[in-house]
């Protein structure tokens, strides 16, 4: 498992008289807002949830009333069922069939077990393919395609819509008052579907076309159809551009944010449906924003369709598991809800302690729940290989041991100060379009419009996070535009290759009215259209960071003078900063001329900060340290590497995420409430060990 970089020194200016203008006095602290109301009928502090996903559309009745009891008797509290089940509730068009899940609803309600009820609009039931065969998928090669596997469904067909909404309908009213219910979900894991090319996907995307520009001068201007005589004279003229190549990046960002728009419109109908018939349950459900084939603007979006962030959580290590868990959390007042958590899977098989550990992690980031994937291991299907907590044949495995034990975990300490209700003062920002600009598909775009593009967007933002989770600081992940950057402190912003006016907009007021901003290179290039800039850059800013970014450049042997060390840095790009009113914090050395690496400028109250190279830990790491105290923000309990902990209610629970044992430093002699053990002097956590601490 990779490890964080072992911490660096504080960071020092390389100018003395620098440090103090600079660094500690430019920001006036301001009080940190309260965000916005949880959905009341929230399940709030004090209570945490350890569950399962089931599915009984594989069991018979024997094998359900069984598996409940076996649930009950592991501590579990909460299942979600219903998902990628349409067919099971409406096996013909307008024919529902109600009787055996309204059986398995009453038996989890006499097992004491809540429900999560998964809307499941995906995937959309053969029968609805062969009636209404506009929800077959068409590629960009003009071939239909059958629903060979899961989310092959054209979400944008109207008869898509008007039956899922249907459903919908039907569904929530029958459940919308049995005492089991807890919350609704909306279409799992969507995101990840398939974009459609048929010619009435066509004349939808015109529709949307036309809403965003207005006319086709507005158009010609945003796509530049004035290069390589592409100029569009007619509406109809307009084709959907390919997603896999070749560009122009203008059509392409469009045929993103379309798709995305649809996605979104399509949780907002179900919520709507939610809020109609079940008002009093807050909607909790399994999104995949990030996936890569479709994914959409979810940071943008989330309060029209959702109370908690809530995903399927498969960490591979902890910086980008982490970052993703809290983009899901979002500027949500409310707790992250795992609504598939990792239980087995390929490369896992065997591992014990794997699962515990990770969920005692997910508590550290503002977790309520875990759910297991899944709970019968499934015999047949596309993931008949997934080992679920029960066996093939049947029989209760270690894993559902493992989950007991968490749900015994998680019973005491939601008497003990969690679910942490966190109140970050550090924010990351990212965005849906920034990464549809960056990630452009085929290797012709790649190679020879944007070489320098070297360090992809989210190894940027996973490099800008990785410090701050290694010092067990609290963070957000968010789209600037569309959240109040009042409650933060700290806002840094690694790499947003698109800067829209809204974003830039955000971080001028941002600044200017106290706050700090740090900045990494790539940062600001192109407009929202997706177009460079044809102003100094960053665009949009350059005045508030006090300089213009001038050109990009290689050095293998790239070093950065921090304090008396130089850091070496693992990417050899950077570009050359030419400060105005900005000040140098630290130059590249053996380098000619020896440019800045990092600049300050002050800007209304407060201070910008701009790092000449792409964001990566050993460099973000000491510039934190050194702003840390100016801002206000404490960082967690010191860790060893790979080790992360937060104190909660003067408690502090320490996670072990590695394969080897660690120890942890202690204050004094303190008990262990998970182990029963007294620690003196130091804590030794074994291989994805945990402890939770107290005087």
């Amino acid at each position: 498992m990779p490890r964080v970089r072992p911490a660096l020194p504080p960071f020092r200016p390389r100018f003395k008289h620098l440090a103090a203008a600079s660094m500690l006095a430019l920001l006036a602290l301001r009080a940190t807002a309260a965000p916005a109301s949880p959905h009341p009928d929230w399940p709030g502090a004090g209570q945490l949830y350890v569950g399962t996903c089931y599915q009984p559309v594989d069991r018979s009745a024997e094998q359900i009333a069984r598996d409940i009891a076996l649930m009950r008797e592991s501590g579990f509290k909460v299942v979600r069922m219903g998902d990628l089940s349409w067919d099971y509730f409406e096996p013909a068009d307008g024919q529902f069939s109600f009787q055996r899940f309204d059986a398995i609803m009453d038996q989890m309600h006499a097992a004491g077990i809540k429900v999560i009820l998964d809307i499941a609009g995906l995937p959309a039931p053969l029968w609805l393919h062969r009636k209404y065969p506009g929800v077959d998928l068409v590629t960009q090669q003009g071939t239909r395609l059958d629903p060979a596997e899961r989310y092959m469904d054209n979400i944008s067909d109207p008869d898509y819509k008007r039956l899922v909404k249907r459903f919908a309908d039907t569904l929530t009213r029958r459940y919308a008052r049995h005492p089991a219910l807890m919350a609704i979900g909306f279409d799992n894991e969507i995101g990840n579907g398939f974009m459609s090319y048929s010619e009435a996907d066509r004349k939808r995307f015109i529709v949307w076309l036309k809403k965003k520009y207005g006319n086709l001068d507005a158009l010609n201007q945003a796509w530049a159809t004035q290069r390589w005589s592409r100029r569009i004279g007619d509406w109809d003229e307009v084709r959907l551009p390919y997603a896999e190549g070749p560009g122009p990046f203008e059509r392409q960002l469009d045929l993103r944010r379309y798709w995305s728009d649809v996605t979104i419109e399509t949780l907002a109908d179900l919520e709507a449906v939610r809020q109609k018939n079940a008002p009093d349950k807050p909607a909790i459900s399994n999104l995949w924003d990030s996936a890569g084939r479709k994914g959409f603007d979810y940071l943008s979006s989330y309060r029209r369709y959702a109370h908690y962030g809530a995903m399927g959580f498969y960490p591979g290590e902890p910086v980008g598991a982490g970052f993703e868990a809290l983009m899901m959390k979002a500027g949500m007042s409310t707790p992250i809800w795992f609504n598939e958590f990792t239980a087995g899977g390929p490369g896992y098989y065997g591992t014990k302690g794997r699962s515990r550990m990770w969920a005692h992690f997910g508590l550290l980031l503002g977790a309520q729940s875990v759910l297991a994937w899944t709970f019968n291991s499934h015999l047949g299907g596309e993931e008949q290989a997934l080992f679920g907590l029960l066996d093939h044949d049947d029989r209760p495995s270690w894993k559902l041991g493992e989950f007991a034990t968490i749900a015994a975990d998680f019973a005491k300490l939601q008497k003990l100060g969690f679910p942490r209700m966190t109140q970050p003062k550090v924010a990351i920002a990212y965005s849906f379009d920034n990464m549809q600009a960056t990630n452009p598909v085929g290797s012709q775009q790649t190679n020879t419009v944007k070489p320098y593009l070297t360090t992809p967007y989210m190894t940027q933002a996973h490099n800008a996070f990785a410090p701050l989770l290694k010092d067990n600081v609290d963070v957000a992940v968010i789209n600037i535009a569309h959240e109040d950057l009042s409650r933060y402190r700290l806002l840094v912003v690694p790499g947003m290759y698109l800067l829209d006016q809204a974003s830039t907009d955000a971080i001028r007021k941002f600044v200017a009215d106290g706050g700090t901003a740090v900045m990494t290179a790539y940062s600001a290039k192109v407009d929202g259209r997706n177009q460079w800039y044809g102003t100094p850059l960053p665009g949009g800013l350059s005045d508030v960071f006090g300089l213009r970014t001038n050109e990009f450049y290689k050095d293998e042997g790239l070093l950065t003078r921090i304090g008396d060390e130089d850091i070496k840095s693992s990417i050899p790009y950077y570009e050359v900063l030419e400060p105005s009113s900005a000040q140098v914090l630290a130059r590249f050395t053996k380098t000619e001329g020896m440019p800045p690496s990092v600049t300050v400028n002050q800007y209304g109250k407060g201070q910008a900060i701009y790092v000449a190279t792409p964001a990566q830990p050993q460099l973000m790491r000491p510039l934190y340290r050194q702003l840390y105290a100016s801002l206000g923000i404490k960082p967690g309990p010191a860790t060893p590497d790979g080790v992360y902990a937060r104190e909660v209610e003067g408690r502090v629970l320490y996670v072990n995420t590695t394969t080897e044992p660690r120890e942890v430093g202690i204050d004094g002699s303190m008990a262990g409430m998970l182990t029963g053990q007294r620690w003196n002097g130091k804590l030794v956590l074994p291989p994805y060990g945990v402890e939770l601490l107290s005087k």
